[in-house]
């Protein structure tokens, strides 16, 4: 009995290991490889996205601080204008 069980244990085993290294190879093929590159680049694709629309909001805050400044007088660097004169 007890060898039957580790029979049915070993069987087991090997399946499992069998199945991992089948799915492990299958990432080496031309069509798993193809498949690793196509998500990479969606993924690099979508971080540049992010970045250049994180840069845009950045331009276009920086913009409307700029427009304010330049409306009011105001210097916006205090290494420039550290008593924070206005000037006209």
């Amino acid at each position: 009995m007890r060898r039957l069980l580790w029979l049915g244990i070993g069987l087991a085993v090997g399946a499992l290991v069998v199945r991992a290294i089948t799915k492990k190879a299958q990432t080496f093929t031309p069509q798993g490889l193809a498949a690793s590159a196509r998500n990479s680049a969606v993924g690099i694709a979508g971080s540049v996205r992010d970045f250049v629309d994180d840069v845009r909001d950045g331009m276009a805050e920086r913009e409307a601080e700029i427009h304010a400044a330049f409306t009011d007088g105001l210097t916006l660097d205090e290494d420039l204008n550290p008593e924070g004169r206005q000037h006209r």
